[in-house]
């Protein structure tokens, strides 16, 4: 097909076909490892993706923090997964209010993300 050629439109069941292969390479179906099923994982994931993490209190409640991007938290385009941004901006805001009104019980009860650009495998900011 030369370029700027129309391309050929896919039947529903080849679009269908090459959807779930699209799908099955990015690992669906496979098996989680056991460590993914222990109760505290989805915490030990998030303070594994930050190398460091600070909070105080004086003068003002401050939270600061540094993400490493390591493969355990990359998609298939090796860029940081858009679900451990949003992991770790609960965390963090949740240190942040804590920061702010103490220890007590709180929730967040919604998490909207808009994404600039994305951050690659191996860099940490």
């Amino acid at each position: 097909m030369a370029e700027g050629e129309p391309k050929q439109k896919l039947s529903p069941a080849d679009s269908q076909a090459v959807a779930l292969a699209f799908i099955r390479a990015l690992g669906a179906g496979a098996r989680l490892p056991a460590a993914a099923d222990q109760p505290d994982a989805y915490s030990a994931l998030v303070r594994a993706i930050l190398s460091s993490a600070a909070v105080s209190t004086s003068p003002g409640p401050r939270v600061s923090c540094t993400i490493a991007v390591s493969p355990a938290v990359t998609n298939g385009y090796n860029t940081l997964h858009g679900g451990a941004v949003a992991a770790l901006a609960e965390a963090v805001g949740m240190a942040c209010a804590r920061a702010a009104a103490g220890d007590k019980e709180m929730f967040l009860g919604e998490l909207s993300t808009a994404y600039l650009a994305a951050a690659r495998l191996d860099v940490s900011f």
